[in-house]
């Protein structure tokens, strides 16, 4: 079997030799890049099986390069590196089709686990018709008309954009009203693959999923939190609590 091989897309040499030197102790095949621009030329010239991408590079951010990788392939799995703390950066990653994150500085044994995770979500696998994150083109999710085809959504005057994860999400909620889904479930259901990794991204993608439909986002009542398990959609919402 051929390594996996990785786009390191990273604009300080000291963090890019350092990933350089972690992959290929791990056997993977990484390829540097020093800015956006260069990223893009070689993943238009050679064939990747995963990206490792700063956002904050010259030229280019990774802003910019993971929005051309999605639009042209939206399986590869693409993880952002950011600063510590910078929440806008980890929540537009996500926002373009970043997979996962990870924070700096971060450990050899974190990165190394967030690229299994992923990877082993990438891989195709059939998934069983209980399972499945598919659903009507057109519902209504709580005050919200959604059109899945559109990828699109209204709620009262307001018209918004969908991304293909959190259509895949309203299915998996609206096809189970009222019901405590935990988070290894949602993200069974919606990415297509046990997940071993953090749920951290599952809650980020809830965070801006309730930003849309919510009336008020910071007090939610369709999408509720149940502490220590997952979440609970509620069509019509009594005394659901956050």
């Amino acid at each position: 079997m051929s390594a996996i091989k990785v786009l390191v897309a990273e604009d300080d040499a000291n963090i890019r030799t350092g990933l350089l030197d972690t992959l290929e102790s791990e056997g993977y095949k990484p390829v540097p890049a020093g800015d956006g621009a260069q990223a893009l030329a070689l993943y238009e010239s050679e064939k990747f099986d995963l990206v490792l991408l700063d956002i904050m590079m010259p030229g280019r951010s990774g802003y910019d390069v993971c929005k051309v990788i999605r639009a042209r392939n939206d399986s590869i799995p693409i993880i952002m590196l950011t600063a510590k703390g910078e929440e806008v950066d980890k929540v537009v990653g996500l926002q373009l089709g970043a997979d996962d994150y990870v924070s700096k500085p971060f450990g050899v044994h974190e990165l190394l686990a967030r690229i299994a995770a992923v990877l082993r979500r990438s891989q195709p696998k059939p998934e069983p018709a209980k399972k499945a994150a598919k659903g009507p083109v057109r519902f209504t999710f709580g005050e919200t008309e959604i059109d899945a085809r559109q990828y699109r959504a209204k709620r009262g005057r307001k018209s918004f954009e969908l991304t293909d994860r959190e259509i895949k999400l309203l299915h998996y909620f609206h096809a189970h009203p009222d019901d405590v889904l935990g988070r290894d479930e949602l993200l069974n259901a919606v990415w297509g693959i046990t997940y071993y990794g953090t749920t951290r991204t599952l809650d980020q993608h809830i965070a801006q999923l309730r930003k849309k439909i919510e009336p008020r986002p910071d007090h939610p009542v369709h999408i509720t939190t149940v502490h220590g398990v997952g979440y609970r959609y509620s069509p019509k919402p009594g005394n659901a609590k956050n």
